[in-house]
């Protein structure tokens, strides 16, 4: 009696996680497709004036191979360069001024906005220099990058087009990261599957639609809009800043856009799960507003469609319950079929679509790991920064 209560138990919970795996596949955006690129664009016939943020800190590791791709963009209106240096201590302000006079380009203007006061966040402090910086020469966009994006030539180009097209006020990119390491073709593509399943790309560009999201490391933003929306000190703690960016321009009316990049691609290596962890750890809390309940939901709904599949599949087959392993078995035929598409986006081998749960695993342990981490005061802790109040430092304004 006891067995067969046990594998009833377990048909039924194998059960909801492949409705659960049927609602994600049909009804939560069709996340799982990689299809969302920059929307149809023609070329203005005025082109508007651009100015590129760039908010670094101790990126001279990856300048060399960043910088001069923004230096090098074939843009046929105006355009300039500010690096906001930050307070680096590897010469990264140096390092720009030399690739510049070594590369030639864009113009290129290097200050620095000192410690940032209580309240802000490091990142978005640089930004808001650089934004000042810029406002002297009154663009009609900003294009707001990390100090480890490699834009093709024609990037900046296809970015306005885009927004002057469509009547975007944001146009960003998801770049695509890199994966080389082993950890990194394991972690990375799950990375942005689960971004996408959070915020699906075609929702964002919907007019009326409540989801809001930006990938940080290319964010074109009209800057009317900016001031509409008081980029960026309506979002000055922001730790998950790019989220918190959308929401604000689609709060105050703005129209924004959302896809993955065909040719922006960071160059920034995690080739340690160490180093993948730390990317994760420190914002995933803040994601979940440093909320206990979120939190636990967060785990159970991971428990529940990821790990479920695989554990009923073989609990089914070794108890006999035939139910319970088919249910299983089709629960995690979806979920690996909804991966593949992400797989083949990063080129990478069909065979790590089974492994997803193994993955979704690890982030479960990366976000139990952030809220340890606030609980025990670290904050979210970033090129050698830690925010001591993280309660204060979350993804809305």
């Amino acid at each position: 009696m006891g067995q067969t209560a046990r594998v009833s138990a377990l048909v039924w919970i194998a059960a909801v996680s492949l409705a659960a795996w049927l609602w994600l596949l049909l009804c939560q955006g069709f996340f799982w497709r990689t299809d969302v690129r920059l929307p149809p664009r023609r070329e203005p016939r005025e082109w508007p004036s651009v100015a590129v943020v760039v908010p670094a800190r101790d990126e001279a590791e990856v300048l060399p191979a960043s910088l001069p791709s923004l230096l090098a963009q074939d843009y046929p209106g105006r355009a300039e360069i500010f690096l906001v240096d930050d307070g680096s201590s590897d010469g990264t302000g140096e390092l720009a001024r030399g690739l510049a006079r070594r590369h030639g380009g864009l113009p290129l203007t290097v200050d620095s906005p000192g410690e940032p006061p209580a309240g802000w966040t490091g990142k978005l402090w640089a930004v808001r220099h650089g934004i000042a910086l810029a406002r002297a020469r009154e663009p009609e966009f900003l294009l707001l990058t990390d100090a480890d994006i490699a834009h093709a030539p024609d990037s900046l180009r296809a970015l306005v087009a885009a927004a002057r097209t469509g009547g975007f006020d944001v146009v960003s990119q998801m770049a695509r990261l890199r994966v080389e390491s082993r950890w990194e073709r394991l972690v990375v593509p799950a990375f942005v599957y689960f971004f996408a399943q959070l915020y699906p790309f075609r929702r964002i560009g919907r007019r009326g639609a409540r989801t809001a999201a930006a990938a940080g490391g290319c964010v074109l933003l009209r800057a009317e809009a900016a001031e509409r929306a008081r980029i960026p000190d309506a979002i000055r703690h922001a730790v998950i800043d790019d989220v918190a960016l959308a929401r604000a321009v689609k709060g105050s009316g703005g129209h924004i856009w959302l896809g993955l990049a065909d040719r922006v691609d960071s160059v920034r290596p995690y080739p340690r799960l160490h180093d993948l962890w730390r990317m994760v750890s420190r914002s995933a809390y803040a994601q979940l507003r440093h909320s206990p309940p979120l939190l636990a939901g967060t785990v159970l709904g991971l428990v529940l469609v990821y790990l479920v599949p695989p554990a009923a599949l073989c609990a089914g087959a070794a108890l006999g319950g035939t139910a319970t392993a088919v249910l299983g078995g089709l629960a995690w035929l979806v979920m690996a079929g909804t991966y593949v598409p992400m797989l083949r986006y990063y080129r990478q081998p069909l065979w790590l679509a089974p492994l997803l749960p193994f993955t979704a695993f690890l982030y479960l342990l990366m976000t139990v790991d952030s809220a340890v981490q606030h609980y025990r005061g670290r904050g979210a802790a970033w090129k050698g920064r830690t925010y001591a109040r993280p309660d204060a430092l979350t993804d809305e304004s």
